[in-house]
């Protein structure tokens, strides 16, 4: 049976491919929640803004009146919270607005969710029963492994680094309250690093291709060696919906794509799939694109290591990732290739290719 899904966040990188996903491989109903700020890109939903089964809203999650109209009108079923600011280096320089939209603005959704479900529960009993609300958060959250072993766990005690990740801590244990205070039908995922088509061009990969096919520097913090578990938006998307769809009530799910690789690791691979898709001309002659690498002054309190263990997933959802990272990569510098046109409109606003946020 058809259901409709409150999408926060939509316009966002991984909201807008839930979106996507939806609309073409389910046959549910999406409503987009997205206040628009620098990150949120319509253009990135413009395959299925036309269907039927797809509405907008441009509100804040911080709005409890546009929050409560939003449920009231809609009647969702299903909640799915993307909506975050989530660049490390940004929150660093500012840490109020992450604290304002992942923590304030969390609750505020909480709050709405709440009633509405509340107003199910005596209207209709069937519909408050199958209702759930699902915080999609990440890995940031455990802080950092000691050494090259070990993974995440959804029992791994919550160490926070960053403003940012301290921001999304707070909101998921805002969300577990709300589940073992009031009830509220309630799930969490933690995610490994998503990479893939309509990354916005602050994060590393999509920096990097960018900087690459200008024959700009490529930046890579201290020494390279910082590992993070890769993941392809698109699975991402896949999981997220099958935990919101089929997840048990109060439970976490890690969602990692088992691809470990350091930083510098990542951008070399880079560096070697720009050599080979576009080749060496506008480069100073006799060089490649490895050798614009250079390397900057570390991230304050910048973690080490992260690392997955998505065996809950697997095997109680039977979830996996489809793509490798080397596949995944692939996919993303052609995509990016192809799409010029998307990423020069992003660049010509107010985002010009540099880092936002140095954590100075």
């Amino acid at each position: 049976m058809a259901k409709t899904f409150l999408v926060t966040g939509g316009a966002g990188f991984i909201g807008s491919a839930v979106v996507r996903e939806l609309i073409a491989s389910t046959g549910h109903r999406v409503v987009n929640v997205d206040k628009l700020t620098y990150a949120g890109n319509l253009e990135s939903l413009e395959a299925v803004s036309e269907s039927p089964r797809y509405s907008f809203i441009q509100a804040d999650i911080g709005d409890a009146q546009a929050m409560h109209q939003a449920f009231e009108h809609h009647q969702p079923d299903v909640v799915m919270h993307l909506a975050a600011e989530s660049h490390v280096d940004r929150s660093i320089d500012g840490p109020a607005e992450f604290i304002q939209t992942n923590v304030v603005g969390t609750t505020v959704l909480l709050e709405a969710a709440r009633s509405y479900w509340k107003g199910l529960q005596e209207q209709n009993p069937a519909k408050a029963e199958a209702f759930r609300f699902h915080h999609i958060s990440t890995d940031e959250v455990y802080g950092d492994l000691d050494g090259p072993e070990g993974f995440f766990t959804e029992t791994t005690s919550y160490s926070p680094s960053s403003p940012y990740s301290a921001s999304k801590a707070g909101s998921d244990h805002l969300v577990r309250a709300w589940q073992r205070t009031f009830g509220l039908p309630t799930l969490i995922t933690n995610c490994s690093n998503n990479y893939g088509p309509y990354h916005f061009p602050e994060k590393l990969i999509p920096l990097m291709i960018l900087n690459g096919l200008d024959g700009k520097s490529l930046p890579v913090y201290g020494n390279g060696q910082q590992v993070r578990d890769w993941l392809y938006v698109e699975d991402h998307a896949r999981a997220l919906i099958k935990v919101a769809s089929e997840g048990t009530v109060g439970e976490t799910y890690n969602i990692g794509g088992h691809n470990e690789k350091t930083n510098l690791e990542v951008v070399e691979t880079l560096c070697q799939l720009l050599d080979e898709l576009v080749g060496t001309a506008h480069l100073k002659p006799g060089t490649s694109h490895l050798e614009l690498i250079t390397f900057v002054t570390d991230r304050p309190g910048h973690d080490l290591r992260y690392a997955i263990d998505a065996g809950k997933i697997e095997r109680e959802l039977s979830w996996r990732p489809q793509e490798t990272f080397e596949s995944g990569l692939r996919k993303t510098v052609q995509w990016y290739l192809s799409n010029e046109t998307w990423w020069r409109r992003v660049q010509d606003g107010s985002y010009q290719g540099q880092r936002l946020g140095m954590g100075a």
